[in-house]
C-alpha cells in the first residue's frame, strides 16, 4: 500500500471537481465518499441534491472563519492511498477505515480530537482513494503535520499486516518518482508496456552509462530518438535539461517533457556530471588487486565483455571490503554496466537483461554518498560495452556474455547484502530482483557454450584425472561439485587450463579465495567462467586455445598471475 502526500493547494473546489470528475483520461468510475470527518456530510457522488460547492463550503468553513490576514494561502491538503496490483479489492468500509487511520497518523485528525481538521475520502477506482482536507482546525489552529509522509508510510505497513496485503518496504526518499495514475492509464490506452516516464528514465540511464562528457551524453539521447531541451543561463552555461518521447503528447498535441530530476534523483544534470570525476587513487585500506598491464583499445563486443568481467570482479572486492563511499560508488556504477550490457546484448538475452537493469536502478541509490572516481574501472567498462557495439550472441560474443552475466550476478548479490546491512530494505529487494533476472539471462546465454564443454568433458578418464585435481585443491566442496550436472564442463575447463600451461590447482584456489559461492545454482558453472577468465582461455570452448598460452606461459608464472587476481 502506497500513501502519497501531494503538493498543498489553494482551491478546495478545484480538487473536489477533479476527484468527482471523469479524470484526465476518463479513468474515474463511480466517484463517491467512503468516509469524512462527519458521517452526515453530503456526497455529491451518491446524493443528487448535493453539489461540489456544498462539500467545498463545509470543508472550508474553519478557514473562512479566520480573519483574512490569518488565512493560509495554501490550505488544501491531499493524500492518495493506493493498493498494490495483486491486492484484493477492498470494500468501501475497509477504505473508510484506512482513511480514518491515515488522517489520524498524519496529524490531520488525531483519533478522539473533536477540534481536528475537516476531511473527506473519495473513491473513484477499485485500487485507491484520495483524501482531501483543509489545514485549519475547528479551533482555528494549524494541525501538527511534522514527518507526515513517514508517518503515513509507517501506518501503511501496519494496515498491510492487518488486511493481509502485499508487504512493502519503507523507502528512504531516494527512489524515483512513481508514474501517476493518469500516466498509467494513458500507457494502457496506447498499449505501452511502461509509462513514458519509465521509458525516458531507462533511455537517460542508458545514455549516461559510461558517458564521459555532456556532448557524448546528449548525443546518445538524440541518437536514441529522444527529444531534448537544454536549459541555458544568460551566461551560456548549461543549467539542466528536459526530455520527451516524440509520440507522447498532451491534449494540445505538444510533447510531454520531464526534467532529469523528475525521472530519478541521480539523473539531474549536476548528479550526472559527478560521474565524470577523474579516477581516484586507491586508499591504503582498500583491498585491491594490482592493475592489469596496458591493454589495446576495445576491438569488439567479446573483448569489451572480458574487460567488463575483470572490472566487475574487482568491484565485487571493493563492495565487500571497501569503505561505504567506495562501495556506494561501485554499486552506482554497476547500474551503468547493466544498462550498457542490456543495450548491447543479443535479442535472446535482451529482455531479461533489460529487466535486470530496470530493477537494479532502485538499488543504485541510497543516502550513502558515492565517492566518485573510485568507480572509474566500471564506468570505463560501461563505456567500452557501448562503443564496442552489439554482440552477436554466438561464438566468443555469446560465451563472454555468459561470463560477464555470471560475474555480474555475484556483484548484484554483494550489493544486496551491503544494502541489507545498512537496512536499505527497498534497495536490497531491488538488487535481489535484478539477481533473479540475471540468473535467467545466464541460463539463456550459457546454454550453448556449456553444452559444448559438457560434451568434451564426458570422457571418464578425463573426469577421473580432473577429480583428483579438484579434491586436492578444494577438498571441502569437491564432492558437492562432482555431483553437479555441470561437473563434465568443469572437467573440460580444467583440462584446458593444463593444456594452456597453467597450474589448475592454483587457479582453483584463486577462483574460490574470498569469493562467495553459496548463492550459485551451480558451483561448477561458476568455476568454469572464473577459470577461463583467470587463465585467459577463450570463453567459447569451440575456439582453439591460443598458441602463445601453451608455449610462452609456464605454470609457475601463471600461478603468480592468478594470485594477483587477474
Amino acid at each position: 500500500m502506497i500513501p502519497r502526500v501531494h503538493k498543498m493547494g489553494s482551491r478546495t473546489i478545484g480538487l473536489i471537481r477533479y476527484l468527482y470528475g471523469p479524470g484526465t483520461h476518463e479513468e474515474h468510475t463511480d466517484p463517491h465518499l467512503v468516509a469524512a470527518w462527519d458521517s452526515l456530510v453530503p456526497d455529491p457522488g451518491r446524493n443528487p441534491k448535493a453539489t461540489y460547492v456544498d462539500l467545498q463550503r463545509l470543508l472550508d468553513q474553519p478557514v473562512e472563519a479566520l480573519p483574512k490576514s490569518r488565512r493560509p494561502t495554501e490550505h488544501v491538503w491531499h493524500l492518495s492511498v493506493r493498493a498494490a496490483p495483486e491486492d484484493p479489492i477492498l470494500t468501501d468500509e475497509q477504505w473508510g477505515d484506512i482513511a480514518r487511520r491515515m488522517v489520524a497518523a498524519t496529524g490531520i485528525a488525531p483519533e478522539g480530537d473533536t477540534a481536528a481538521c475537516r476531511w473527506a475520502a473519495v473513491r473513484h477506482a477499485d485500487d485507491h482513494i484520495h483524501i482531501i482536507a483543509t489545514t485549519v482546525r475547528e479551533d482555528g489552529r494549524r494541525p501538527r503535520r511534522h514527518n507526515e509522509a513517514k508517518r503515513s508510510q509507517a501506518e501503511a505497513r501496519l494496515i498491510e499486516a492487518q488486511y493481509g496485503l502485499r508487504r512493502l518496504d519503507t523507502g528512504d526518499g531516494t527512489s524515483a518518482q512513481r508514474p501517476t495514475s493518469a500516466e498509467r492509464h494513458k500507457a494502457d490506452r496506447h498499449q505501452r508496456e511502461r509509462t513514458p516516464r519509465e521509458e525516458l528514465r531507462e533511455s537517460v540511464r542508458r545514455a549516461a552509462a559510461g558517458a564521459r562528457s555532456e556532448e557524448e551524453f546528449f548525443g546518445r539521447l538524440t541518437h536514441a530518438g529522444v527529444l531534448v531541451k537544454q536549459r541555458v543561463a544568460p551566461s551560456g552555461d548549461l543549467l539542466g535539461y528536459t526530455v520527451a518521447l516524440p509520440d507522447d503528447r498532451n491534449k494540445h498535441g505538444e510533447p510531454v517533457f520531464y526534467s532529469g530530476s523528475k525521472l530519478a534523483p541521480d539523473l539531474s544534470l549536476p548528479r550526472i556530471r559527478e560521474r565524470w570525476t577523474p579516477p581516484a587513487e586507491p586508499s591504503s585500506d582498500e583491498v585491491v588487486s594490482p592493475e592489469q598491464p596496458d591493454l589495446p583499445p576495445v576491438t569488439g563486443p567479446a573483448y569489451a565483455r572480458r574487460r567488463a568481467t575483470a572490472a566487475t570482479w574487482q568491484a565485487l572486492l571493493l563492495i565487500e571490503h571497501g569503505d561505504d563511499g567506495t562501495a556506494a560508488a561501485q554499486i552506482a556504477a554497476a547500474g551503468e554496466v547493466l544498462d550498457a550490457l542490456a543495450d548491447t546484448s543479443a535479442a535472446y538475452t535482451r529482455r531479461e537483461l533489460r529487466d535486470a537493469a530496470f530493477a537494479f536502478e532502485r538499488a543504485s541509490r541510497s543516502h550513502v554518498r558515492a565517492v566518485r572516481g573510485h568507480d572509474h574501472a566500471l564506468r570505463q567498462a560501461a563505456h567500452d560495452l557501448v562503443h564496442s557495439g552489439r554482440a552477436l550472441g554466438r561464438g566468443e560474443d555469446g560465451a563472454t556474455t555468459a561470463m560477464l552475466i555470471d560475474t555480474a550476478f555475484f556483484l548484484v548479490t554483494a550489493a544486496a547484502k551491503w544494502h541489507a546491512k545498512k537496512h536499505h530494505a527497498q534497495q536490497a529487494e531491488a538488487a535481489h530482483q535484478a539477481a533473479e533476472h540475471l540468473r535467467a539471462a545466464y541460463e539463456i546465454a550459457a546454454a550453448q557454450p556449456m553444452s559444448v564443454l559438457h560434451q568434451r568433458g564426458r570422457a571418464l578418464p578425463l573426469q577421473r584425472r580432473q577429480a583428483a585435481v579438484l579434491r586436492q585443491a578444494l577438498p571441502e566442496i569437491a564432492e558437492q561439485v562432482l555431483a553437479e550436472p555441470g561437473w563434465p564442463a568443469l572437467a573440460a575447463t580444467l583440462a584446458d587450463t593444463q593444456a594452456a600451461g597453467h597450474n589448475p590447482t592454483h587457479l582453483l584456489a584463486e577462483a574460490t579465495r574470498h569469493r562467495e559461492l553459496d548463492s550459485a545454482n551451480s558451483v561448477s558453472d561458476v568455476l568454469v567462467w572464473r577459470l577461463r577468465r583467470l587463465a585467459h582461455l577463450p570463453a567459447d570452448p569451440a575456439a582453439p586455445l591460443p598458441r602463445s598460452a601453451a608455449t610462452t606461459q609456464p605454470a609457475p608464472k601463471a600461478a603468480n598471475n592468478a594470485s594477483r587476481g587477474r
